[in-house]
């Protein structure tokens, strides 16, 4: 195999948990017939070096998808979540080579995730109104979490980032998804919701063919997406905080208070 077929990820000394994380994941998938992956051809833990083979593409982010186009690969991005789900896991909680204090079922998981992601937002200095209206939103539509009966394997970062396409034809194949780092054990709406966040939410055709892709939704789908949404999105704006980046971080909160308000 060549060079140029290769990808050598280096991890921080830090990080070096995220090596066998990613190791276990990419394992893991392939196990269940998951071919739309890197294979892992070396791991190298002295270096902190993991060797992985090079899928074909441009991420869809630098591939200038035509409007056109971007209903059919996002057709074609719901199916490859649809097979991920098919993975089951135990429980419900944070993955590393193990789950991470799991939960046994997704009201105690996500009620808890809510709470630390709300409290952070406060303790970082996010909007008092705001931070009552995300609150109150989650404590209304909080039954929606035990309409989820059972974890699967979620992505848990499916941007345009992260996915691969080559031209084929007149249009764009998928040819898979990268970078695990994220993956959790969850409500499979929890990572539709986190793809629409990030990518769908002000477009139509792209929504439209992701959900076309995956399959029918639940009868409660669209509203179990969206509170998984306003979750997504205290998640970045605690992120960007905690990084330092404060210029996204009214426009996040706009988003929130969108998304708490009926």
């Amino acid at each position: 195999m060549d060079d140029e077929d290769r990808h050598v990820k280096r991890y921080a000394d830090a990080d070096r948990w995220k090596q066998a994380k990613e190791v276990h994941v990419y394992a893991l998938l392939a196990a269940h017939g998951v071919t739309t992956i890197p294979d892992v051809v070396d791991v190298d833990t002295d270096t902190a070096t993991t060797t992985l083979t090079r899928l074909p593409g441009v991420t869809v982010a630098d591939a200038g998808l035509g409007q056109d186009a971007e209903r059919d690969v996002y057709r074609q991005i719901g199916g490859l979540l649809a097979d991920l789900h098919r993975i089951p896991q135990p429980e419900f909680g944070y993955l590393t080579t193990e789950l991470v204090d799991p939960e046994p079922h997704n009201t105690a998981y996500m009620t808890r995730q809510f709470r630390r992601k709300l409290a952070e937002f406060a303790e970082r200095g996010g909007d008092r109104e705001v931070h009552r209206l995300a609150t109150e939103r989650v404590a209304e539509r909080s039954g929606l979490f035990g309409m989820c009966t059972g974890a699967v394997l979620c992505h848990n970062d499916l941007h345009e980032g992260n996915v691969l396409v080559t031209p084929a034809g007149d249009g764009w194949r998928v040819t898979g998804f990268v970078d695990v780092e994220n993956a959790i054990a969850a409500d499979p709406l929890l990572d539709l919701a986190k793809t629409v966040q990030y990518d769908l939410s002000r477009s139509p055709a792209k929504f439209a063919g992701l959900v076309e892709g995956y399959g029918r939704l639940p009868s409660d789908g669209l509203a179990r997406i969206e509170l998984y949404r306003l979750y997504h999105a205290l998640e970045l704006w605690d992120w960007f905080a905690q990084i330092g980046n404060t210029a996204p971080l009214d426009d996040i909160q706009a988003d929130i208070r969108a998304l708490a308000t009926p």
